[in-house]
């Protein structure tokens, strides 16, 4: 697949309304590390090379910053600048030095619906380490659009994304060989769906969950395997209700990775994924994942 200039996603960054208590569960609970802080941020690497996959803002309310891309080129930055406003998008900044923890240098735009992208270079890596329990990294976020069509559009002509999959419910985007690194949800609302954190095997996936559960977060969707990405899954409404998943097994694809419809992407009635074992998304988390907004800029 030629290459996106999106290149890869790196990071999400939230408001949280209580700053100690979130760190203290994506810590000890979610198991990331904390990495940076300052007086109204908390910044937390998982197990790859990237600085940080979250960062946790102090806020009187919840809701989503911006979502961050790493791309390979300040060619592919200034790429994504020219190409934004012509696929109706906005340019918040040209290419300019990060201010914050992890540095590099970054682009900033809005897509049609108002959700603000960053697209970073030159940031700073850790050393991957190996971890059996802790999220690599965030493999996909899935935005909730009032007009699926019109967002699938502006990430295809502004960023390069492609389809890899349509069904009756959701548009799933990729830029890399991830089967999908957004998705687009049909909904009423241009809010956030969830967030979703790749663990190193179906094991860890296990492990996570029933350390979540001893902690008091029920499992709310999963376990189980979805049909587009082939991933297991396992859904949890964490603090503030942000809605979380546990996931593994991506599906890795290329040019030759046909796309599907909704008409193949269909389970016998009472099925909510592959292997028929899942029960149905409990009504706490199809509540949840309505409900976080994203910032006005």
């Amino acid at each position: 697949m030629p290459a996106s200039p999106a290149g890869q996603l790196r990071s999400i960054a939230i408001g949280v309304t209580d700053l100690d208590a979130a760190e203290r569960f994506y810590n000890d609970t979610w198991r990331l590390e904390t990495v940076a802080k300052t007086e109204d941020a908390v910044y937390l690497r998982g197990a790859g090379p990237f600085h940080h996959i979250l960062a946790l803002h102090r806020s009187v309310r919840p809701d989503v910053r911006h979502v961050t891309f790493s791309v390979a080129t300040r060619a592919d930055l200034h790429a994504i600048a020219a190409r934004t406003p012509a696929a109706g998008g906005r340019l918040l900044s040209e290419p300019a030095a990060v201010d914050e923890p992890g540095g590099g240098t970054a682009v900033t735009i809005a897509d049609p619906q108002g959700r603000i992208l960053r697209f970073v270079h030159g940031d700073e890596r850790h050393e991957a380490r190996s971890h059996a329990d802790a999220p690599g990294r965030i493999t996909h976020v899935v935005f909730n659009s009032a007009d699926v069509a019109a967002a699938q559009r502006f990430y295809e002509e502004a960023l390069g994304f492609r389809l890899s999959d349509r069904t009756k419910i959701m548009a799933f985007m990729r830029c890399n060989s991830d089967h999908h690194s957004i998705a687009l949800a049909d909904s009423n609302a241009d809010t956030l769906n969830h967030i979703a954190f790749v663990m190193p095997d179906l094991d860890a996936v296990m492990r996570g969950a029933g350390r979540m559960r001893d902690a008091g977060w029920p499992i709310e969707w999963g376990v189980g395997r979805h049909g587009p990405g082939n991933n297991v899954f396992a859904y949890f409404v964490g603090p503030d209700d942000f809605v979380i998943e546990y996931t593994a097994d991506v599906l890795q694809v290329d040019e030759s990775y046909r796309v599907g419809g909704p008409s193949d992407w269909q389970w016998p009635p009472g099925r909510f994924d592959q292997w028929g074992v899942s029960q149905p998304p409990s009504e706490r988390i199809k509540q949840a994942q309505k409900t976080i907004r994203f910032i006005e800029q």
